[in-house]
Parts: structure tokens; C-alpha cells; sequence
């Protein structure tokens, strides 16, 4: 645990100054901050004055579409735009990127119908595609393989901690009403785009304050990786350098089922504990916040032994199989808090995935297309992804009830189990 105790300050690194950790700090915060304004239509997806206000009563299909809307442009703004960042750099990609937030999120706060909203969401969906592969991009310049996997983990628990967070916060702004949540957040999204700006830097030798030590031991660690860092290849040819590789592509697939199941929750987990199991606003928003509270640990605690074993793949397929599991044991339970336990599980599972996928990611793809490569996968991955909301919503309305849609994201965890066994056979 060196490097977590680094990290929290518990203990200063003798060899080298921690600038790379006051990077992986910040981009912690920007994903934190960025899980806010996303998570915050789930919470009001659970609001009878909001659904009153924007139509939604009894439209189970819209409610998806609404989640949907926010998808697929993020999906799409991943694969179009993340070759940019290899190009001009990722703090100047990830800056503009957050800054498009602000207005979409007072689009949100003024909208006043359903229309309006989609086109918040729209455009709120292509400014957080430009930043996540930007934060990738990020780890490989400035983080050895050793130490990613933790770090993976730390920025990737703004991902986590983001719901956990948001949905006691947002539940308690409810009752000021749904639009001051927008605005606030709107506010909110300043700070990380100044941090971005005046204390990152694409690479360790350009920041001013990263001593010679810490560069020996960033560059040293990197390898080969060194000298990848020059010129990136066009778009076409970026993308042409993963059309041949199946390990890309299966664990393409992979991500999709992951984060399929872990939308597929994000966005309807509030309505099914409050209107299926019975839970009151504040048992909802502790029942609903405390899997993601769980599943930050545990992606800590994935992000270290992967290190340690220099593994990632067995990480990745304990986690969609508790995923699947804990969703099942839901499904099937009887008592509701027994049923809320179980939805933990299974989320606190999905954790403990993800800074493993990107690892994995990092380790295939060289390092001049690293963005390209991070927007790639999480494009594909999130075109497929946006449809489950849609999709558990249709399911809900044919069927009168969660059950059909919750075993939707258990067969998409089969799914995702069987692409990986190549890779955990390949030494991932």
C-alpha cells in the first residue's frame, strides 16, 4: 500500500516529489464532479414534481430516453474527438471539454420541457466524451505500469464516490426544488477547470515543479514507453492499428457489458428501491449511495493486488460475475433490505472492474494513440451502454415490472465473463 499512503499524505515517498499524485488528485475531482452532473437526472427521475413539471408520468420509455440522450452523444464525442488530445495534449482537451459543461447545465436548470432537457443532456454528453479518454491519456504519460492499476483506481473512484455523493446531496436539494440542482452543479464545475488549466501538464518534464528525482523514476519505470511519445499517427491510421487486434476488440466487449450493467443500475437503482422495494427518500438515498461508497474501496483494493500480481483479467472477471450475481440475488430476494444488500454486492463488484479495464487498456495500446485508443473503446463501449436505460425502460413497460430489465444486465454479465477468459488465458 505505498503508494495509497503517498497518495493520502499518511506517508511522504523518500525518492521522488509527489506531483504525479496532486495530478491524479485532480483528475479524482474532475471525475467527481463530472459523475454529479450526470447522476443528478437519476435522482430526479425519482421526483414527483420534476416528472410532473417535464411530462414524464407513466412514460417509462422517455425516463430511458433521457439517459439515452446523454449517451449516445458521449459515445460518439469519445471516438470523434479523443485524437485531438493526442495531438494538441490532454489539459488543453480536458479545459475544453469541462467548460462546455457550464451551459449545459443551466440549459437543464431553465428547461422548460422535456425537449429542452434532451437537448441539455445532448450537449452535456459531448463535453464529458472529450474528458475520459483525456484522463487515461493522463495516467500513460505520467504513471509506470507498475503503479497503474492504483492509480487507475484512485481517479476512477471520482467515478464511484460520484453517485454515492450526489444522491444523498441531491436528494436533500429536492426539497428546494429540482432546478437549483442544475445550477449549483453549473457553479460547481469552475473549479475543475482551473485546476486542469494552471496545475497539470501533459507530461512530467513540462511541469515546473516535478523534480529531477521523480522524473527518473516516472521515465525509468515507463521503459519503452519513452521513446512511443513522439508524433500520433492520423485518425485513419490510429484507428487502423486496432482492427486486427481481438484483444482490443474483446475487451471492448467487456467494457461494453460493464458498463451496460453499471448504467443499466445508475440510472433506474433510485426509482426501483423507491417504488418496488418501498424505501422512504432518505432510506432510498443511503441505500442507493452506500454500493458506491463500497465499490470505491474495492476498486482501490483491485487497483493494488493487480499491481502487485501484475494481473489485471481475474479482477476483471470477479467483478462482472459479483455484478451479475448480486443483480440476481435482487431479482429473486423476497425482503426488500435483503434485496438492497444484494444490489450492493453487485455494485460494489462493478467497482472493483474498473480500474483493471483501463490497465489493461494502458498495457495494449502504444502510447503516441493513447487517447485515441481510450476514446475508442469507451466510445464503442458507451454507444452500446446508452441503449440500457432505453432498454430496461421498454422492458419495465411490456413487462409491468424491474424483473425483466434487471435480468437484461445479468445476461449481459455472462456475456462479458466469456470474452474475458481469452485474455486471463493470455496473461492479462
Amino acid at each position: 500500500m505505498e503508494f495509497y499512503r503517498a497518495f493520502f499524505a499518511l506517508k511522504q515517498a523518500k525518492d521522488h516529489s509527489p506531483q504525479r499524485y496532486v495530478l491524479i488528485r485532480i483528475l479524482f475531482l474532475v471525475l467527481l464532479v463530472a459523475y454529479l452532473d450526470r447522476v443528478n437526472i437519476s435522482i430526479l427521475l425519482a421526483d414527483n414534481a420534476f416528472i410532473q413539471d417535464m411530462g414524464l408520468t407513466d412514460k417509462p420509455m422517455v425516463m430511458g430516453l433521457i439517459m439515452t440522450a446523454f449517451l449516445l452523444p458521449y459515445a460518439l464525442s469519445n471516438i470523434v474527438f479523443s485524437p485531438f488530445g493526442d495531438i494538441v495534449g490532454p489539459r488543453k482537451m480536458m479545459a475544453l471539454s469541462i467548460v462546455v459543461w457550464v451551459p449545459a447545465m443551466i440549459l437543464g436548470g431553465v428547461a422548460p420541457a422535456v425537449e429542452m432537457l434532451l437537448v441539455s443532456r445532448f450537449l452535456l454528453g459531448i463535453g464529458e466524451g472529450i474528458h475520459w479518454p483525456m484522463q487515461s491519456k493522463y495516467v500513460k504519460n505520467w504513471f509506470p505500469p507498475s503503479e497503474r492499476g492504483k492509480a487507475n483506481a484512485v481517479w476512477l473512484s471520482g467515478l464511484i464516490l460520484g453517485p454515492a455523493v450526489a444522491i444523498p446531496l441531491l436528494a436533500w436539494l429536492v426539497h428546494l426544488g429540482w432546478r437549483q440542482s442544475f445550477f449549483i452543479l453549473a457553479a460547481l464545475n469552475i473549479v475543475p477547470v482551473l485546476l486542469i488549466w494552471f496545475y497539470t501538464t501533459d507530461r512530467p518534464r513540462q511541469h515546473k515543479r516535478v523534480t529531477p528525482a521523480e522524473i527518473d523514476h516516472i521515465e525509468q519505470g515507463l521503459g519503452p514507453e519513452t521513446t512511443e511519445q513522439g508524433t500520433s499517427p492520423g485518425l485513419r491510421e490510429s484507428f487502423t492499428l486496432f482492427a486486427a487486434d481481438y484483444k482490443f476488440w474483446l475487451l471492448t466487449v467487456f467494457s461494453f457489458c460493464h458498463a451496460s450493467i453499471w448504467w443499466g443500475t445508475i440510472s433506474w437503482l433510485p426509482s426501483y428501491l423507491k417504488t418496488v422495494q418501498g424505501f422512504s427518500w432518505n432510506s432510498m438515498s443511503f441505500a442507493a449511495s452506500l454500493p458506491y461508497l463500497l465499490g470505491a474501496v474495492a476498486a482501490l483494493l483491485a487497483g493494488h493486488f493487480s499491481d502487485k500480481i501484475n494481473r489485471r483479467a481475474p479482477f476483471a472477471a470477479m467483478s462482472i460475475c459479483g455484478a451479475a450475481l448480486g443483480v440476481l440475488g435482487s431479482i429473486v430476494s423476497t425482503n426488500n433490505v435483503l434485496a438492497a444488500i444484494a444490489i450492493a454486492c453487485g455494485i460494489t463488484a462493478l467497482g472493483s472492474g474498473l480500474p483493471v479495464i483501463w490497465a489493461m487498456l494502458q498495457q495494449l495500446v502504444p502510447t503516441p494513440i493513447a487517447g485515441a485508443g481510450a476514446g475508442l473503446m469507451n466510445g464503442l463501449t458507451n454507444i452500446g451502454a446508452a441503449m440500457a436505460p432505453l432498454i430496461i425502460g421498454y422492458l419495465i413497460g411490456v413487462s409491468g415490472s424491474f424483473v425483466g430489465g434487471l435480468l437484461y444486465l445479468v445476461g449481459l454479465g455472462l456475456i462479458g465473463f466469456v470474452c474475458l477468459l481469452p485474455l486471463w488465458r493470455a496473461g492479462y
